[in-house]
């Protein structure tokens, strides 16, 4: 009689882990389904505006609905591309006033440090490039004045737009200027223009492939 309610006993207990353990694995899984749907996001880079920091085939996870900051990463969709996405890094915020001279960016009258662009400087463009020679850091003369003149950027706003950028000389209010860390090659602000705060997907966080550069951002 006592074998026979142990072993009931144990088969309840059976049971009950059992259910325990389903319900923990549905938890689970939605918890990271619905993570990924409103908080996270993956992504596979692809293209070389990011090297050498990031290469084809690195994937990260992005925060969505981050707070941003000069030198963050993004992910963005591309202004110029239907159903594209783009990886490149914020240098810009809301109300900065940009300038590039001699290789150096300057925020806000004062020198801006990119030191994630050290390694880049030590790769140079083949001879076949515009930029031969050069390194792969290398960033030319611009400001938003400058940049409201250009082709690109007529194309892209309507006179009284350019016309106060060449007043302020400043990113507007609610807009980033971005730009890849391939600098020589890299299709960012200074050719599609400001990139507006909706159309950021999420800072990268992490980079959890390939497992040899898993780095937390």
């Amino acid at each position: 009689m006592m074998n026979s309610t142990n072993s009931s006993e144990k088969g309840i207990f059976r049971h009950k882990r059992l259910v325990q353990t389903m319900v923990i694995i549905v938890l689970i899984f939605c918890t990271v389904y619905f993570g990924f749907q409103y908080i996270f996001s993956k992504n596979s880079i692809s293209g070389p505006s990011m090297q050498p920091n990031f290469q084809t085939g690195n994937r990260v996870i992005t925060v969505r609905h981050s707070g941003l900051q000069r030198g963050d990463i993004v992910i963005l969709r591309a202004p110029d591309k239907k159903n594209t996405l783009y990886i490149k890094r914020i240098v810009g915020m809301p109300g900065d006033n940009i300038v590039s001279q001699d290789n150096r960016m300057y925020i806000n009258g004062e020198r801006y440090i990119e030191s994630y662009l050290k390694q880049g400087g030590k790769m140079m463009e083949s001879k076949d490039s515009i930029y031969s020679d050069m390194s792969y850091s290398y960033t030319y003369d611009f400001s938003v004045r400058k940049l409201a003149e250009s082709q690109e950027w007529i194309n892209i706003y309507n006179k009284p737009y350019l016309a106060m950028l060449k007043k302020t000389d400043r990113v507007p209010k609610g807009s980033y200027f971005v730009m890849g860390d391939h600098r020589t090659i890299s299709r960012d602000s200074r050719l599609i223009g400001f990139i507006d705060r909706d159309e950021i997907v999420g800072r990268v966080s992490l980079r959890y492939w390939p497992l040899s550069q898993f780095t937390v951002y």
